[in-house]
């Protein structure tokens, strides 16, 4: 057993990640589900063999001290994967995520097209949000090379490890990774705004200090991407605005409702045929209306803002899922298990199939890469 061919093998069984643990044979996730292989059970031997020419010294040693590495690895002509190793029992183990080689397009992954104005707006902060696994990265990659094919500036992404590498288009592009490249994430974005950028994509806002910090660079006109284990708008705002102590967080309010442009907030579901998975979104694009909102600290009544957007890009998720439903992409149950009002949806699912004529079939054009 050899992991490149492990690897090979997830990419080839259309998976999204690789599973290693000793006392299992290597797992994958296909569609979105957990798949035992009929690979032998794994050994400590056999574990350490297949990850422990992943790490250089400094790595090796890095692992050994704190039982935790993140890292990628590429696979040329394959794939590249984003890498975990983790100690479990006293064992090595360690979760392969795979990432394409080349980036997808907006277009080739059928996302809304909002997001490419979205792409191009010239400062402020977006956000992409989701539960893990959700794509949020692809999303946020295929963005980027928007920016990069079609407006002439300065790119810096600061990822921990580097997913998707850019090459360069119209834009140049600077590509740092955590720890190699810089300490972390609040360093890197401290520095960036002396290095002339246009666009400043963060892999996480994951600490109150770069969340503070991107919200920072965002006022001082550069454009900024990040990502935020959030299911929506509301409580994306929530989330940012919690982070804060309580004194400061009617100013970050005020930050806020000046700096945010537009949370994108996506879940993936299986395709009806179960050919594979595809995303549905909530995109909030802010208006006057909403900014008011964030600066009074009235998220709660944001829904109804978003519905009356939809001329400028806005939707709801439970629209979109019932978009997907009439369209025949993915079954109602599917849907029901990731709306916000189940009850709601149902009977609003229920009367929109009363009135739909035989639903037109899935197309090919519609299964994306998400594994």
């Amino acid at each position: 057993m050899h992991l490149d061919d492990l690897l090979r093998e997830l990419v080839d069984r259309h998976g999204s990640d690789l599973h290693l643990r000793v006392g299992e044979p290597p797992i994958m996730r296909i569609h979105g589900h957990l798949t035992r292989t009929e690979h032998e059970v794994l050994t400590h031997d056999s574990v350490d063999e297949l990850v422990g020419g992943l790490m250089n010294e400094v790595q090796l040693q890095r692992f050994e001290a704190d039982w935790e590495l993140d890292l990628a690895y590429a696979l040329e002509g394959v794939a590249r994967y984003r890498v975990n190793l983790f100690r479990q029992q006293g064992h090595a183990s360690g979760v392969f995520r795979a990432i394409p080689s080349k980036v997808r397009t907006v277009d080739e992954l059928n996302l809304p097209t909002v997001l490419k104005k979205i792409s191009m707006l010239p400062r402020g902060l977006a956000l992409v949000t989701g539960p893990t696994g959700t794509g949020k990265s692809t999303s946020l990659a295929a963005m980027m090379d928007y920016v990069n094919t079609y407006k002439p500036g300065h790119i810096i992404t600061i990822e921990e490890p580097i997913e998707f590498w850019h090459d360069e288009k119209l834009s140049t592009v600077t590509q740092r990774e955590v720890p190699h490249d810089t300490p972390n994430f609040a360093s890197a974005l401290k520095h960036a705004m002396r290095q002339n950028p246009d666009v400043i994509l963060v892999g996480e806002m994951r600490d109150l200090e770069t969340i503070s910090l991107a919200i920072s660079a965002a006022e001082m006109g550069s454009m900024v991407f990040s990502t935020l284990h959030t299911i929506d708008a509301p409580q994306t705002i929530d989330r940012i605005v919690d982070a804060f102590d309580p004194e400061r967080q009617a100013q970050v309010r005020l930050q806020l409702s000046s700096s945010l442009q537009a949370v994108v907030s996506q879940t993936l579901l299986p395709l009806k045929d179960k050919s594979g998975r595809i995303a549905a979104f909530e995109i909030m694009v802010c208006t006057p209306a909403i900014r008011s909102l964030i600066r009074n600290g009235r998220t709660d009544q944001i829904y109804s803002s978003i519905q009356a957007g939809s001329e400028i890009g806005s939707q709801t998720l439970d629209g979109d899922l019932l978009r997907l439903v009439k369209e025949d992409k993915v079954e109602l149950e599917e849907a029901v298990l990731k709306c916000s009002n189940p009850n709601e949806f149902r009977l609003r699912a229920e009367m929109m199939m009363r009135d739909q004529p035989e639903p037109p079939k899935a197309q090919k054009k519609d299964i994306d890469w998400y594994g």
